[in-house]
């Protein structure tokens, strides 16, 4: 299948590019001597350029109006699988932005049989007021994928890996295409170490630093003036978990955010609320609850007595998913190593 792949590549590579190949024992060196998107391809001041030769182990260099492309053999035609795949989809009228290729340079590196029009194109994309939104890694494509198909949908691991966003995004498409009438959004109002008693204000504004994280999702993803005539005209709602007791929600797309802090009878009443037309995501990571050692975790708890029924999907991601900064996927491995947290393996 590799091999077949590559000769895909070189045929496509030759018939939008002038290739040549040289090859000796363990090493390759590709030409190529017409690039249309290598320019974009490289970054500002080469910076992917730099990161595919320390990734890859090649070298790329130019001369005489050429690309040269050396270095291990598998390394090389990956990098011009890559290449080719690049200049395909931007053909097509697919733009990816420098964080998105970072992204798929570094997962080129470890797989193959990667599709960057699977990964990128435009089925698999969510078009917002403001953006267009695009999954960075296959966990988040099985998310996302699951969102815009199933009913129930449970997203568990670390922080940073897009739970809540990506969730929030496919909502809000889902709104703007009147293929829903309502956003629900909520979260459980559990102290992480602080007392909301000590917090100003009555419960609506000691409540409100919980609910912070859910209006900066919708704000970059609808834009300030939007967002406020939305929720004025009741199309999102925002409220703790506790106001959900006793609803029955139609034609809606309710999102559970930090479910790690739902006791088991929370979880149970948040589920039994699911009405006709409605799909619901719940987010969370295991690993940073704060409910009371007492508590039955909900999360926990649903992930294994849901499992295999039609309709809900579990997605389970890991610290490689992380797409916030580098350095809060080496802090959550720095944790793993550290402590053995419930289902480890999976999270």
């Amino acid at each position: 299948m590799i091999e077949k792949n590559i000769r895909k590549t070189i045929r496509y590579m030759e018939a939008q590019v002038s290739l040549k190949t040289e090859t000796v024992p363990d090493r390759q060196t590709i030409e190529i001597s017409d690039f249309p998107h290598f320019r974009e391809f490289c970054g500002v001041n080469d910076q992917q350029i730099d990161f595919i030769q320390k990734k890859y182990g090649v070298e790329i260099y130019a001369r005489n109006g050429s690309i040269f492309v050396s270095g291990g053999s598998p390394m090389v035609m990956k990098f011009s699988s890559l290449f080719a795949q690049y200049n395909e989809l931007v053909d097509s009228g697919i733009r990816i932005n420098q964080d998105d290729l970072k992204f798929a340079i570094k997962y080129f590196v470890n797989h193959d049989n990667v599709s960057l029009h699977d990964m990128f194109g435009k089925g698999i994309r969510t078009e917002t007021s403001q953006k267009v939104i695009v999954p960075r890694s296959m966990n988040q494509r099985a998310y996302v994928y699951s969102l815009y198909r199933s009913t129930i949908i449970i997203g568990v691991g670390p922080a940073g890996t897009g739970k809540t966003y990506l969730a929030m995004a496919v909502a809000v498409s889902e709104l703007l295409k009147k293929k829903i009438n309502k956003i629900i959004l909520t979260r459980p109002a559990v102290e992480a170490g602080e007392r909301l008693g000590f917090l100003p204000g009555d419960l609506d504004e000691k409540i409100s630093p919980y609910l912070r994280p859910l209006y900066d999702a919708m704000y970059d993803t609808l834009g300030a003036e939007k967002l406020q005539t939305m929720m004025e005209n009741g199309e999102i709602e925002v409220a703790p978990l506790a106001y959900m007791r006793g609803r029955t929600l139609n034609d809606s797309f309710i999102i559970l955010d930090e479910a790690q802090n739902c006791t088991s009878q929370q979880m149970k009443m948040f589920l039994t609320r699911l009405g006709k037309n409605s799909r619901m995501a719940i987010t969370g990571d295991i690993t940073q609850s704060d409910l009371p050692r007492e508590k039955r975790p909900g999360l926990l708890e649903v992930k294994n007595i849901l499992k295999g029924i039609e309709g809900i999907d579990i997605i389970n991601f890991t610290r490689k998913d992380v797409v916030r900064h580098p350095l809060v996927e080496k802090i959550i491995h720095a944790y793993e190593k550290l402590e053995d947290g419930p289902e480890r393996g999976e999270i």
